[in-house]
C-alpha cells in the first residue's frame, strides 16, 4: 500500500469513528428548548408558562426558555410558532384565543396566516373559568348593579381586554349579549397583563380576567369579583356566584396548552408529551398553579386534542357573533 492509499484509508477509518458521537451529540434535546409566549408579561400564558419551564428544565436537562413575542392579542407569536422548523426547539405557549385568529382573518377578508392544522397539541395544563371584575374605586357589589348601571349610560363604562377578539373580549361579549345587549366601550391593549395594568389605574373600570392572573389583586382588595364564568363555583372564590346562578347562561374558561409547529417529528412529540406530564405532576408546579388560585386541569395530546377541536367551535361561532369592529 502506498503512503496516499494509507493515508486516505486512516482518513476514512477517523470519520468512521467520528460518526457515531456526533449522532449522539444530536438525540433530542440536545440544546435549549424555547417557549413562545405570545403576550406581554402577567398574563395566563406567562404565569403558568415559567413554574412549567422551571419544572421542565431538570427532567430534561437543558434550559427551557420563555421567549416573549407579544401582540396582535397573540397572534404574532403564534404566527412565529407556525413558522419555525419544527425540531422541538421552538414550541407555543396559547390560550384559549388560539382559536379564532383564523376566523378573524376570514372576517375581514384577510388572508388567514395560520390555522389550528398549524399545530400539533401536546399538553392542556389549566382550564381557569374566567372571573368579571370591577376595581376598587367602583361602587359596585353585585353583578346586578353593574348591569343596571350599564344599561342606564350605554358606552361609558369602559372594559380592558387582552387585545380584539382575545381570550378576554371574547367572554365580556358574551356578558354583554346575554345582558340584552349592554354597551361597555372597549379598550383593548396587547395582553392580559397591559389590560389588568389598565383596569388597576382605572382607565378601564371592568375586567374580565384569569382568576390565576387577578387572584393576588383580589386579594389585596384592588379587583372586586362579581361573577364567575364556571360551571361551578370556584375553590379559590368560594363566595363569588357563576354566571349561571345569576341567570346568564354563559360558561368560559381560559385555558392553557403547549403547542409544536407541525412537522415536528413523531419521537420528540412523544418525548415532550412523556416529559411534560412529568413536569406538570412535580410539587414545584402544582405548588405554583395551587398559589395562582388554579387547580390542575392536565389534559395528554389525545384528550387534549378532542378538547381543542371541540372548543375552537365554540370560539369561532363567538368571532362570527362579535363580528366586525374596529378598537
Amino acid at each position: 500500500m502506498d503512503r496516499r492509499h494509507f493515508v486516505a484509508g486512516s482518513a476514512a477509518a477517523a470519520a468512521a469513528l467520528t460518526v457515531h458521537p456526533a449522532f449522539a451529540q444530536d438525540a433530542y434535546p440536545s440544546h435549549a428548548i424555547s417557549m413562545i409566549n405570545p403576550f406581554p408579561p402577567g398574563g395566563a400564558a406567562d404565569v403558568v408558562g415559567r413554574p412549567l419551564a422551571a419544572a421542565l428544565e431538570p427532567i430534561v436537562k437543558q434550559p427551557v426558555v420563555i421567549d416573549t413575542k407579544a401582540g396582535a392579542a397573540g397572534a404574532v407569536g403564534a404566527q412565529v410558532a407556525a413558522n419555525a422548523k419544527p425540531d422541538g426547539y421552538t414550541l407555543l405557549l396559547h390560550i384559549t384565543s388560539i382559536s379564532g385568529f383564523a376566523e378573524v382573518d376570514k372576517l375581514f377578508g384577510r388572508q388567514v396566516k395560520f390555522t389550528n392544522a398549524d399545530f400539533i397539541p401536546i399538553a392542556r395544563f389549566v382550564a381557569d373559568p374566567c372571573v368579571m371584575l370591577v376595581n376598587d374605586q367602583q361602587p359596585y357589589k353585585t353583578l346586578k348593579e353593574l348591569t343596571d348601571d350599564a344599561k342606564k349610560r350605554p358606552d361609558e363604562i369602559i372594559f380592558s381586554s387582552s387585545g380584539l377578539y382575545g381570550a378576554l373580549h371574547i367572554p365580556t361579549t358574551l356578558y354583554m349579549k346575554a345582558a340584552g345587549g349592554l354597551k361597555l366601550r372597549h379598550l383593548p391593549t396587547n395582553g392580559g397583563g397591559p389590560a389588568l395594568t389598565a383596569f388597576l389605574g382605572n382607565n378601564s373600570q371592568v375586567l374580565v380576567s384569569s382568576i390565576s392572573a387577578s387572584l393576588a389583586q383580589i386579594k389585596a382588595g384592588k379587583a372586586k369579583p362579581l361573577a364567575l364564568f364556571g360551571a361551578t363555583r370556584s375553590k379559590a372564590l368560594p363566595d363569588v356566584p357563576t354566571m349561571k346562578e345569576l341567570g346568564y347562561n354563559i360558561e368560559y374558561y381560559l385555558w392553557v396548552g403547549l403547542f409544536a409547529p407541525k412537522g415536528t417529528p413523531a419521537n420528540v412529540v412523544t418525548y415532550l408529551r412523556t416529559n411534560v406530564g412529568k413536569a406538570v405532576h412535580t410539587d414545584l408546579f402544582k405548588t405554583a398553579i395551587s398559589n395562582l388560585g388554579q387547580e390542575l386541569g392536565y389534559q395528554d395530546q389525545p384528550e387534549f386534542a378532542k378538547f381543542w377541536d371541540a372548543d375552537a367551535k365554540t370560539i369561532e361561532a363567538a368571532v362570527r357573533d362579535i363580528g366586525r369592529v374596529q378598537g
